[in-house]
């Protein structure tokens, strides 16, 4: 697929840190409960750390108790591409930034305490806050 925002691997490689490459360009996922952004409040915006793309808000944000950032609603349907993902041996959805390919995290439909019911289970190293 071709992105709005495309770097060469280099590129990416001098961009991010080691740990930031793994996650978003690699698939990677970082160690549950350790995220800095786990236990974020604050309103505001959650942006993608690769591009900056806006991706959600801090309203839809909820706490899942499962060691990562939930969501339970992107920004827009067309902020985040959803791709299935069969790499564990089980059937998960991959959330990758729409603007730039990145991988977040993945999406399960196990929230029947959200407005969607959906869990839109993310990396904190996938994303940046900003503060409104």
């Amino acid at each position: 697929m071709t992105y709005k925002i495309s770097k060469s691997d280099q590129e990416w490689r001098e961009q991010l840190s080691s740990q930031e490459y793994a996650v978003l360009r690699q698939a990677g996922t970082e160690r549950a409960w350790t995220g800095e952004l786990l236990d974020e409040k604050r309103a505001g915006v959650y942006r993608c750390r690769a591009c900056s793309a806006e991706l959600f808000r801090s309203d839809t944000k909820f706490d899942s108790h499962c060691g990562w950032p939930s969501f339970y609603s992107p920004l827009a349907g067309d902020t985040v591409e959803l791709i299935e993902d069969r790499s564990l041996g089980m059937a998960r959805t991959e959330v990758r930034c729409a603007a730039c390919g990145s991988h977040l995290g993945h999406v399960f439909d196990d929230a029947p305490q959200t407005p969607t019911g959906d869990r839109f289970c993310m990396n904190s190293v996938s994303l940046t806050f900003e503060e409104s």
